[in-house]
Order: C-alpha cells, then sequence, then structure tokens
C-alpha cells in the first residue's frame, strides 16, 4: 500500500509499466468532468471507475481485495479515509472470490485508517485489503485499474 500525492508520482511510475500513464491521465484531463462511470484509457489493462458518492461509516465498510487488478484511488474531492490490512492477515472471508468482477470481500476490522483528501491516492496491491468510500460526506474520486500483469 501506498499513500502519496501527484506531485510524488513519478516516484512510482517505475513499478508498473502502465503507472507512468495513468498518472499523466490524472494530470492531462479534467477528472471533475467525468461523468461517474467506466472510462477506458488502455482497454483492460488499464481504466478508470470515476465515483461520486456519499461515504459510510467505518462500521459499515468492508475490506476488499482484487488479484487481477492494482487500485490507484485519487481523490478529487471530499476526504476518503480508506482501511487497509494486509491481506494474509484477514481470517474472516464474507464471501468467495467472485473472479468476473475480481473482487473479494472480508468482515476482518482495517489495521489502519488513512485518510486520504483531494489530490492525494492511495495505491492498493493485490495483497492489500481495502475499505473505501468512508467519510461523513461526498466522495468524488477515480479509482484507476491496472492490470497486474500488463504492459
Amino acid at each position: 500500500m501506498i499513500f502519496s500525492n501527484l506531485a510524488n508520482a513519478g516516484r512510482y511510475s517505475k513499478l508498473h509499466p502502465l503507472f507512468f500513464r495513468a498518472f499523466e491521465f490524472i494530470r492531462h484531463t479534467d477528472l471533475r468532468a467525468l461523468a461517474p462511470g467506466h472510462h477506458d484509457i488502455e482497454g483492460d489493462n488499464l481504466f478508470a471507475i470515476v465515483e461520486h458518492e456519499e461515504g459510510r461509516t467505518r462500521a459499515e465498510a468492508k475490506l476488499e481485495c482484487h488479484r487481477r487488478y492494482i487500485d490507484i484511488q485519487y481523490v478529487l474531492e471530499g476526504v476518503d479515509e480508506m482501511g487497509w490490512k494486509s491481506l494474509p492477515d484477514c481470517r474472516y472471508p464474507a464471501d468467495d472470490y467472485d473472479a468476473g468482477k475480481d473482487i473479494r470481500f472480508f468482515d476482518d476490522k482495517p489495521a489502519a485508517w488513512i485518510a486520504t483528501p483531494p489530490g492525494h491516492f492511495c495505491i492498493f496491491f493485490p495483497e492489500d485489503a481495502h475499505a473505501p468510500l468512508v467519510s461523513n460526506g461526498f466522495i468524488r474520486k477515480a479509482v484507476f485499474k491496472i492490470a497486474v500483469g500488463a504492459g
């Protein structure tokens, strides 16, 4: 898991061949003008999901993980207090892995909370369970999905 801001994005561009492309998209696209939903960038290898939702409480948030995609969750408006726990430490699966949606949920409680303000992002790798969209207000953000083996 990485927490940083866009000014430091260059430090992480070499971690995956498509990270640079994702950060360039953030820098050169008016993300606030994009409608909520799916936005294709590089087919199934890199796409963005724009969300504008009312936040939930920590108690309502469920940890989730993905096998095929890395998330870069970039906050545009509001503060997204994202929960985190190392996937190997998750002991209470809420369901089976859904390969079609590339997601599995857990009933574990996060080990840490990261208050992520506008202009900042969290990167969640497949070994990172995370509980996003926790806030006492609305959150607008773009979640960039990067295929693990792409590039």
